[in-house]
């Protein structure tokens, strides 16, 4: 009897403990499992994502899951996306503060070299150590780039671009971003006259010499207001009646030469040219913090920045300027353990050479993270739904809340990306990986489809 009675207890404890587990299971599934149907759902119901080659990729760090993935390990062209792993690369490779340059002293002569530091007479900027140091020396001043090994445009640009600010120039000594600024005042029939160069405000002055009026054509509406040769500085001006145009931003194209007459210009000193390889034992002079010139170039996607910052990179290894030097010792040193080996080609994402995965970009995203002390710190840094930078008008959120997406944008024709962090309204910090590649709609269609995606993550993780 007594055996009865403990087999029908033990088979009481049993039923007990299978009823316990049976509700927590459904407990989980209730919590977890229909959400993640319905992303997928609003995934497969997208006539835009159906028809785009899209990937995503949603973790969570805290608990190391991938929550949802959608093409996760497809290669997707990233355009600046490709930022993000610029500024990885500056927080591994580079010190609090960016160098301004490096130099050597010799009897009554200062030999210095350029860093690639972006931050020497930007307008944005209002550090002046790099200038000070420059204009209060007692000494002969000579410039030499003997240590630059790169070319101005990256591998895959658009050749055509080159006159856009957004595709400035990369070089070793980098002077007011790289660019001119023209302020066009508007010319009418009663003011045109046989020369219309006083209608431009030009900074820096410097280029005021660089200015070649042109006539107009038939089909002067069809030709930019300025304009500029691939490897020349003469800017062809061609003034219109009634112009609409108020500023116009070029690059300019660098030589050495071009450098040494522009310091001389600024410090009103001389300055020369000198062909002196870079010594092993140099003095290096700092600027800005570096800090400063991430936010920078995150926030408004700054392509030029982000291309100077691998120059200044490689610099601070001891390498040649060139951006492939500061890549590879990343690749080497941090990004073996990525999960799909990146193909990256430069520092802005304008080319599109880059390729990386959406859970690639996770895998870095949870490396910058691990970076900050604060989620604050690092979301100071990036751009904040309906709040600043480049999704300032985008991904608000729709209650009137603070910001839900911190996250960098990629941008090229046809192509759009999104990836960052989002918080949920559970208090959840989850990292995604939004890329969008070869649609022929208008991109506002697609983000407008992505903020779908993300306001239901919000809502629901």
């Amino acid at each position: 009897m007594n055996c009865i009675k403990h087999s029908k207890n033990n088979a009481i404890i049993i039923l007990f403990l299978l009823m316990v587990f049976t509700a927590c299971k459904t407990t989980e599934l209730s919590t977890s499992e229909p959400s993640k149907k319905k992303l997928a759902d609003l995934f497969s119901s997208s006539e835009v994502f159906s028809g785009n080659f899209t990937g995503f990729a949603l973790y969570n760090a805290q608990t190391e899951s991938m929550l949802y993935a959608k093409n996760e390990k497809r290669y997707f062209t990233p355009a600046s996306n490709t930022k993000l792993f610029t500024f990885y690369a500056g927080l591994k490779l580079l010190p609090d503060s960016v160098a301004a340059l490096k130099y050597i002293e010799r009897g009554d002569s200062l030999i210095f070299w350029g860093t690639g530091d972006p931050s020497f007479l930007q307008g944005d900027f209002s550090d002046t150590t790099a200038y000070n140091f420059l204009k209060n020396s007692s000494t002969k001043l000579y410039y030499s780039d003997s240590h630059y090994q790169d070319k101005g445009l990256g591998p895959g640009w658009a050749w055509s671009d080159f006159q856009n600010a957004y595709s400035a120039e990369k070089s070793p000594f980098p002077m007011y971003g790289n660019t001119v600024n023209f302020k066009v005042r508007e010319v009418t029939i009663n003011t045109i006259q046989a020369d219309n160069k006083g209608q431009l405000d030009i900074s820096p002055s410097f280029f005021e010499t660089y200015v070649k009026e042109v006539t107009s054509t038939e089909k002067a509406d069809e030709q930019p207001i300025l304009s500029r040769e691939f490897s020349e500085n003469m800017f062809q001006y061609a003034p219109r009646i009634k112009t609409t145009i108020t500023t116009v931003e070029k690059p300019f194209h660098y030589t050495p030469q071009l450098i040494v007459e522009m310091l001389s210009d600024t410090l009103g000193k001389p300055v020369q040219y000198i062909d002196r390889e870079l010594p092993d034992s140099v003095e290096t002079l700092y600027s800005v913090p570096a800090d400063t010139v991430y936010k920078y170039m995150l926030q408004r996607s700054d392509n030029f920045m982000a291309e100077q910052l691998l120059l200044v990179a490689a610099s601070e290894q001891g390498k040649p300027l060139k951006s492939n030097n500061a890549i590879f010792e990343m690749k080497k040193r941090y990004l073996l353990s990525m999960p799909d080996a990146p193909k990256w080609v430069d520092g802005s994402g304008l080319s599109r050479y880059n390729l990386f995965t959406p859970r690639s970009i996770i895998w870095l995203l949870k490396k910058i993270d691990d970076e900050f002390k604060s989620d604050k710190e690092l979301f100071d840094m990036l751009p904040a739904g309906g709040e600043r930078g480049t999704i300032k008008n985008l991904f608000a959120s729709r209650d009137g809340g603070p910001p839900y997406v911190f996250a960098k944008t990629g941008t090229l024709s046809n192509n759009y990306c999104l990836s960052g962090y989002i918080i949920t309204q559970s208090g959840r910090k989850l990292l995604f990986s939004f890329m969008n590649n070869n649609y022929v709609t208008s991109s506002t269609v697609v983000k407008e489809e992505m903020e779908k995606i993300l306001w239901y993550i919000h809502e629901n993780y």
